[in-house]
C-alpha cells in the first residue's frame, strides 16, 4: 500500500513515500528533501553466513551523475567505483546504525542510497541517512531504531541547522549528529578552530532536531512497518562460558591481556586458545565458537579491570597518555618528513609540495568543490600490526582516516595567495596500536612545518575511550586509548584541534548512545591531552614552519597580469606559453583573474621565464628598455624577438650612430641586443631604436 509522509524540517520539506517503488526490498523509502531525490533500500539474507564472527553490513551510497545533469567522464560515459566523498558517506551512514542491529546477528545486510536528483539548498547525505534509518525501521529486519541524523553549520557566529550547499561554502562548522531517542551515537565534524563549549552547544542543538525527526519516523513506522524476523542467534552458549571458565580462571585471563606489550598479549591468548582447542577436541559445536568465546572472556576481562578496578592493561592511569616521541627530516630529499610515536603506534607523515596544476581535480555532486589543493593520504600496511597480505590499495578504512586527518589540517592550511602551491602529505603506518589516524595529524603538522609550509597553528589529535557498566552514572572515559581498549570498549573519540578550539571530530560508539555528561567529559579530556601533546612534544621538536621550502622542493614566483592579456601569454593553440615552458623547464599556470605562478627548481630560467610573461604583457610604450633577440634580418631593418611571440622592428637607420650600408655589417641572425622603444611611427607600428640605448642601461 502506497502511503505519503511529510514534515517541515528546517524550513524545506521533507516527504517519505512508502510503498511506491522497490517493493521487493525488506525495507524501501523513496526520500525527497525540497528537490533532492534519494531511494533507500534495507535488504537482508534469509540465513546467516557460515563461519564469520561479524556482522556483515554493507553501506553504499550511490552518486547518479544524471543528479546535477552531469554525463560521467571517460571512454565508457558510466558512473564508476565510488568516489571518495560516496565512501566516506557511507561510512557517516554506517557508523549509528552499525550498533543497533543485534550482536548475535549474522545475516548479511546491505542498506543502499541512490542519489537521483540534487538541489543544492538540500544536501542529500542526509536524506541518505534519514532514509537509511526509515528503511531498515520499517523493514523486518531487527533493528533496536529508529535513529535520525541532522548536519549543523555555522556563518557568522550563528548555528544553522541543515545548511545549503552556498552556506557550507561560507560556514565556520561542518558537523554531522545522530541521535537515538534519548542519546547522540554519532558525531562527525570538521571546523574552523570552534571552542568547545560552541561545539557541545551545536552537538545539542543536532540533537534536539533528531528527536523531531525521530517522532516522525515513529509515526511511519506505526503506520507501514513489518513485523520483525527471528533470526538463527549466533551468540555463544553460556555453557561454553562456564566450561572454560573452569580451564582459564579470571585470574589467569587477566594475568594474558595485562600486559603493554601487544605481541606478549597475542601470544598469551594463543597459548590459551590452543589449550581450550585440545581441552575441547571432541566438541565440534563448541570449537566453532571457540574464537568468539576467548574474544567474549578478554572483553569481560578487559572491561572489569578497567570498570571496576581502574585498571588498563598497559598499567597507565586514566588519564595518562603513552610515551611520546617525535622528529623530523627522517627522510632524505623529501620536501619534508615527520614521524610521530605514541606508545606502539608510529606514524611517518612525508609533505610534497608541487605547481597549482597538480591539485586535486574532483567530479562528483557537489557543485562548490571542483578541486582541492591539500591531499592527505594514509596507508595502513599489514606489516604494522604483525600481520602478512598482500596490498590492495586503500579500502574504506585508509579512505575515512586519510579524509578525518585532512579536514583536521585545512583549516590551518594557507591561502593560495600566502602559499601557491599545491601540497600533498601522505602518512605511513609504521606501527598500530590504536589511533593511528589521530597520530597521523600530529605527524603531518610537524612534516608540513618542516617543509617550510607556513601553516598558520599547529594541530595535535587523540582519541578517548570509553567503558560502561549498567546505569548512565556507571562509566569511565579512558584518554589515549591502545587497539585492546579500543576493542573491547565502548567508543573511540576522536577530537582534533589548536591550541584554541577544535577542527575535527569524529566518534565512533558500539553501544546505544552517550549521554551529554559523557561527551562534555571527553571533550575537555581531549582537549586537556592535545594541549599537552602540543607544547611538551610537538613544539619542542619544531616549534614553527621553516621559512623557506627545501632545496629540492619546487619554487614558485607569483606575479599578476592583465586577465586581457592572458591569450597573449597562452597564444595560438598554446604556442606562446608551450615555447616559454620548453625554453625554460619551468611550469606555468594561469587562472581566470591573471594570477600567474612559474614553478621551477632553477632560479635563473624561472626569471627568465617570469621575463618573458612581463614582457609579452607590457604595452610597448617609449622610453623603456628590453632585449631582444634577432630573428630576421631585411634590407630595410631587423626584426627581433623579445618574448615567444612578441616581436618588433629596428629600422637600419636606428642600428648604429654611425651610417651602415647593410643591416648585415652590424648584426646577424641570433645576436641578443637591446634597444629602446621610440613609440609609433606615422602608421601607428611600434618602433625601436639600438643607437638611442641610454648608455646606462
Amino acid at each position: 500500500m502506497y502511503k505519503s509522509f511529510s514534515m517541515e524540517l528546517a524550513g524545506r520539506t521533507l516527504t517519505v513515500d512508502i510503498g511506491r517503488v522497490a517493493k521487493q526490498a525488506n525495507g524501501a523509502a523513496f526520500m525527497r528533501y525540497g528537490d533532492t531525490t534519494v531511494l533507500s533500500t534495507a535488504t537482508a539474507s534469509d540465513k546467516p553466513r557460515e563461519g564469520i564472527d561479524f556482522f556483515p553490513l554493507s553501506v553504499e551510497y550511490e552518486e547518479k551523475m544524471y543528479a546535477v545533469g552531469k554525463i560521467p567522464g571517460g571512454f565508457n560515459k558510466r558512473e564508476g567505483k565510488a568516489s571518495e566523498h560516496a565512501i566516506l558517506t557511507s561510512r557517516v551512514i554506517d557508523r549509528p546504525m552499525r550498533p543497533l542491529f543485534p550482536k548475535d546477528y549474522r545475516n548479511d545486510v546491505t542498506l543502499n542510497n541512490m542519489v537521483m536528483a540534487v538541489d543544492t539548498e538540500c544536501n542529500p547525505e542526509v536524506v541518505a541517512m534519514l532514509g537509511s534509518s526509515i528503511a531498515t525501521c520499517i523493514s523486518d529486519i531487527p533493528f533496536d531504531g529508529p535513529c535520525a541524523a541532522t548536519q549543523m553549520g555555522m556563518v557568522n557566529g550563528e548555528l544553522v541547522v541543515n545548511p545549503s550547499l552556498a552556506q557550507k561554502e561560507i560556514s565556520d562548522l561542518q558537523l554531522t549528529v545522530a541521535s537515538t531517542r534519548e542519546k547522540v551515537i554519532m558525531i562527525e565534524a570538521g571546523a574552523n578552530e570552534i571552542p568547545e563549549a560552541k561545539m557541545i552547544e551545536a552537538i545539542f542543538k543536532a540533537h534536539e532536531v533528531n528527536q523531531e525527526i525521530i517522532a516522525f519516523i515513529d509515526k511511519i513506522v506505526a503506520e507501514c512497518g513489518k513485523e520483525k524476523h527471528t533470526y538463527e542467534s549466533c551468540a555463544v552458549p553460556e555453557e561454553l562460558f562456564a566450561a572454560i571458565k573452569e580451564i582459564v580462571t579470571p585470574e589467569e585471563m587477566e594475568k594474558a591481556v595485562f600486559t603493554d606489550e601487544k605481541q606478549v598479549r597475542e601470544e598469551n591468548i594463543r597459548a590459551i586458545t590452543e589449550k581450550l582447542e585440545e581441552a575441547f577436541a571432541d566438541n565440534e559445536e563448541w570449537l566453532a565458537v571457540l574464537s568468539e568465546a576467548v574474544y567474549q572472556y578478554q572483553k569481560k576481562t578487559v572491561r572489569k579491570m578497567i570498570l571496576k578496578d581502574h585498571k588498563r592493561p598497559d598499567g597507565r592511569a586514566i588519564t595518562q597518555i603513552r610515551p611520546l616521541a617525535a622528529e623530523v627530516d627522517l627522510i632524505p630529499r623529501v620536501h619534508g618528513s615527520a614521524m610521530f610515536t605514541r606508545g606502539q603506534t608510529q606514524i611517518c607523515t612525508v609533505t610534497t609540495l608541487a605547481p597549482l596544476s597538480e591539485a586535486q581535480r574532483l567530479d562528483g555532486l557537489d557543485e562548490f568543490e571542483v578541486s582541492k589543493r591539500y591531499m592527505h593520504h594514509y596507508n595502513f600496511p599489514s606489516y604494522s600490526v604483525g600481520e602478512t597480505k598482500p596490498s590492495r590499495g586503500p579500502g574504506r578504512r585508509e579512505i575515512g582516516h586519510g579524509a578525518l586527518a585532512e579536514r583536521a589540517l585545512v583549516p590551518v592550511i594557507p591561502s593560495v595567495e600566502e602559499f601557491p602551491y599545491a601540497i600533498r602529505t601522505v602518512s605511513e603506518t609504521f606501527e598500530s596500536n590504536g589511533s593511528t589516524s589521530q597520530a597521523s595529524i600530529c605527524a603531518s603538522t610537524m612534516s608540513l612545518m618542516a617543509a617550510g609550509v607556513p601553516i598558520k597553528k599547529p594541530v595535535a589529535g587523540i582519541s578517548c575511550g570509553l567503558v560502561t557498566g549498567e546505569t548512565d552514572d556507571d562509566y569511565l572515559v579512558l584518554t589515549d586509548i591502545q587497539g585492546l581498549e579500543d576493542f573491547f570498549g565502548d567508543m573511540d573519540f576522536k577530537v582534533a584541534g589548536t591550541h584554541d578550539g577544535i577542527t575535527a571530530i569524529q566518534m565512533d560508539i558500539k553501544i546505544h548512545g552517550l549521554t551529554r555528561q559523557i561527551i562534555e567529559e571527553a571533550i575537555a579530556r581531549t582537549k586537556e591531552a592535545r594541549e599537552y601533546i602540543l607544547t611538551e612534544v610537538m613544539e619542542k621538536c619544531i616549534a614553527e614552519p621553516r621559512n623557506a621550502v627545501s632545496k629540492y622542493a619546487p619554487k614558485i614566483v607569483q606575479i599578476q597580469i592583465d586577465p586581457e592579456k592572458i591569450g597573449d601569454v597562452v597564444g595560438q593553440r598554446g604556442k606562446t606559453i608551450n615555447a616559454i615552458i620548453d625554453e625554460t623547464g619551468v611550469k606555468i599556470d594561469i587562472d581566470d583573474s591573471g594570477a600567474v605562478s612559474v614553478c621551477g627548481t632553477d632560479q635563473a630560467m624561472m626569471d627568465k621565464a617570469v621575463k618573458y610573461i612581463q614582457t609579452i604583457t607590457t604595452d610597448f610604450e617609449e622610453g623603456q628598455i628590453f632585449t631582444g633577440k634577432v630573428i630576421s634580418i631585411k634590407e630595410f631593418g631587423a626584426f627581433l624577438e623579445f618574448a615567444p611571440g612578441k616581436e618588433g622592428m629596428v629600422h637600419i637607420s636606428k642600428i648604429a650612430k654611425e651610417r651602415i650600408n647593410k643591416v648585415e655589417d652590424v648584426l646577424s641572425l641570433g645576436d641578443v641586443v637591446k634597444v629602446v622603444c621610440l613609440g609609433k611611427d606615422k602608421m601607428g607600428r611600434i618602433s625601436f631604436s639600438m643607437k638611442d640605448v641610454p648608455e646606462e642601461a
